[in-house]
């Protein structure tokens, strides 16, 4: 077999051998962490960071700044929460729905989740069962009548008993959450945990429902998603939570490999897992290892991925919120500091609004750091703590 050139530069025979730091380089160049500003710090960096990573995770927890504000800030310096507003509810260039989990989407890959909602639709869930049809045709004639509603707007229902920690005692919570899940409403804009939801079609002006991609093409969104945003990818990091994908993303993924579009990867230390790369990734001059430091949130596609963060960091996070405090090693809500190409500590924060300050609860050293970069990490906690008080 001949070695495949790209550029006049020739890869050896495949499987190709990466060592761990050049693995850990690409990932943190994929995830745009290797460079300052990498979207530019304006109201349209916001899009242009969720276009790259693919999504960025919801979540509800709240003792310091949600996540979904967290991930992004992380990747923009000047980043202002007004501008995610913008950009789901003004521009209407993000919106959201379930990848592994809640997340921002670009609108852009709106026709890749459309068959998902065919599916909620055909198949509703367990959890939707108790929602009668008319329900929801009584909810969709309420929001063409009355306009955006959010759950705090409905007054008028007969509340019951929680049969769930995160059920609401409102009925028509549920029959609004299995009507996003079908594709009938989106959520047109958000405050808080608290949603406004509208019709789809009204919510973004179409004239005709977007046609939903194929099986094939989803496929293929979802691989070229995770070469864009991971660098180097598995068939676990292309199908994080959702392993039904993995069939088809493992031919595809063959097929690229027969027409030299992809070459197999194996990492060092772990040469059991197989990876796969663009060529042009590993042929690619290596840049100057990363030097800034962030400090992520466990939510971040960086740390989100417990065992690719391991293989390629030797790091187990743990996310202890669950845990009694008497179990917890790094605290309820540790935040990992990734200097560079290490992750050298974590730290368990929580806001204190009413004082204004950040309180460090715990903080563990992963790692030993010297003078100069102990001073880059509280350089970079004052300016999270001016972030996390911004709000």
């Amino acid at each position: 077999m001949l070695a495949l050139r790209i550029g006049g530069r020739a890869l050896p025979k495949s499987p190709i051998s990466l060592s761990t730091n050049r693995a850990r380089h690409i990932w943190i160049a994929a995830q745009k962490l290797d460079s300052a500003a990498p979207f530019g710090n304006e109201a349209e960096a916001t899009l242009g960071a969720i276009s790259h990573l693919g999504y960025v995770q919801i979540d509800t927890i709240n003792v310091i700044e949600r996540c979904h504000h967290h991930i992004l800030w992380s990747r923009i310096p000047g980043y202002q929460r007004s501008h995610l507003a913008q950009a789901q509810s003004v521009d209407k260039s993000v919106f959201e729905y379930w990848t592994h989990a809640l997340s921002y989407v670009p609108v852009a890959d709106l026709p890749f989740f459309l068959g998902a909602m065919k599916q909620h639709r055909d198949n509703p869930t367990r959890w939707f069962g108790s929602v009668a049809p008319d329900e929801a045709k009584k909810m969709l004639k309420r929001l063409r009548d009355e306009g955006p509603l959010s759950i705090r707007d409905i007054g008028d229902d007969e509340l019951v008993d929680k049969n769930h920690p995160w059920a609401s005692r409102k009925p028509s919570k549920r029959v609004l959450e299995m009507m996003f899940y079908q594709g009938h409403v989106t959520i047109g804009q958000r405050q808080g945990m608290l949603k406004t939801y509208d019709l789809t079609g009204r919510h973004f002006a179409w004239e005709r429902q977007p046609k939903p991609a194929t099986e094939n093409q989803v496929t293929a969104y979802l691989l070229d998603r995770a070469l864009r945003s991971q660098g180097i990818v598995s068939l676990d990091s292309i199908c994080h939570l959702v392993p039904s994908r993995k069939p088809a993303v493992k031919e595809l993924i063959e097929r690229r490999v027969r027409q030299k579009t992809l070459v197999e990867v194996r990492i060092e230390g772990a040469e059991k897992v197989p990876h796969w790369a663009q060529p042009q990734t590993l042929t690619a001059e290596a840049s100057e290892p990363p030097t800034l430091v962030h400090i992520l949130s466990p939510f971040d596609p960086l740390i989100i991925q417990r065992k690719r963060l391991k293989l390629v960091f030797d790091y187990d996070h743990l996310f202890e919120a669950y845990l009694p405090a008497a179990k917890r090693q790094f605290g309820y809500f540790a935040l990992p500091v990734l200097q560079g190409d290490r992750i050298v500590a974590a730290i368990d924060l929580k806001t204190d609004r009413a004082a204004r300050k950040l309180l460090i609860q715990k903080w563990t050293w992963l790692e030993d750091v010297g003078a100069e970069e102990k001073a880059a990490i509280d350089e970079t906690l004052g300016r999270f703590e001016t972030f996390q008080l911004g709000a």
